[in-house]
């Protein structure tokens, strides 16, 4: 009797986990399974279409367009943040004096709010009477302001915002893997006469080689799925210049102005297949890195 007491004591504080998880995990994503073979608006009955929305994602040009703007987002953050956030990891793992403020002040923008950032940063980059074009104009570098969210540069901006936001996590990472390096490996390197450029490249690197891994992997994923600034930001647009697959993805089920869907009604089944098919590309990708990982590693 007792133990049948404890478990269900036990179970207790796993229920309600376990029942948010499902409504709110396992629900949506059978939902979605089923719906993406339907065409449905949201509203009336579902109508059964098959393999239809598929055949039509292979047509979406906006879709396609989106995933290479997918690409072209993560790529440009990932060469951003990992090297800034393994210099900082590096520089702060020093005797440096206020360097736990240092860390407070980097690791800051991780714990805001993608939303607020975005739209803190909109002041600053706003084409108009942003707070840069009028740093810009005031110094005479400009005259009339740089269309930071115009077409040209919309790309840039969207990549060192989300750039700003995530480099204090993954330099949090770097500095507890870089901590764990036993000071007996760099005075033994220093005593064959290894510079520092050498022990970082020789010591350093090969013995953070598994926190890396891990790191390069959260934020592959993370920048492929990311789209909740770019949203503030430019709502995907100008003409579908910053529009990620996820953003696109987002218009389907909340369609929302700007970008390359600006009209357009809500399309659960459509969005459903859109949904399955983003998942499926984030596995390929995330399925490569680990393998080539696993290889480095083996020959290694």
């Amino acid at each position: 009797m007792n133990k049948t007491k404890h478990a269900l004591f036990s179970y207790s504080f796993i229920f309600p986990s376990a029942l948010l998880t499902l409504v709110l995990g396992i629900y949506p994503i059978a939902w979605a399974f089923r719906y993406m073979f339907y065409d449905y608006k949201g509203f009336g009955t579902a109508r059964f279409t098959g393999l239809a929305n598929f055949s039509r994602i292979l047509k979406d040009t906006q879709f396609w367009d989106s995933v290479v703007n997918t690409f072209v987002y993560a790529g440009g953050k990932l060469l951003i943040t990992i090297p800034l956030a393994l210099l900082l990891a590096a520089i702060l793992n020093r005797g440096l004096r206020g360097r736990q403020l240092l860390r407070g002040i980097f690791f800051m923008p991780t714990v805001i709010s993608t939303a607020v950032m975005a739209v803190v940063f909109f002041t600053i980059f706003n084409s108009y009477n942003g707070i840069l074009n009028q740093f810009l104009i005031r110094l005479g570098l400009s005259d009339s302001g740089v269309d930071w969210l115009g077409p040209k540069y919309a790309m840039l901006t969207v990549i060192l915002v989300a750039a700003w936001g995530a480099v204090g996590n993954y330099m949090l990472l770097f500095l507890a893997g870089l901590q764990n390096i036993p000071e007996d490996v760099y005075e033994a390197s220093s005593l064959d006469g290894a510079g520092k450029i050498q022990q970082f490249r020789y010591v350093t690197l090969p013995m953070l080689g598994p926190v890396m891994q891990m790191v390069i992997m959260l934020a592959i994923i993370t920048a492929l799925k990311g789209y909740e600034s770019i949203m503030v930001l430019t709502e995907g647009g100008p003409v579908g210049k910053t529009e990620v697959m996820f953003l696109y993805l987002y218009k389907l089920f909340f369609p929302v102005g700007g970008g390359s869907a600006a009209v357009q009604v809500q399309e659960f089944g459509y969005g459903s297949a859109v949904a399955f098919v983003s998942a499926v590309i984030v596995g390929m990708i995330s399925l490569i890195y680990f393998y080539a990982s696993r290889r480095m590693n083996q020959t290694d």
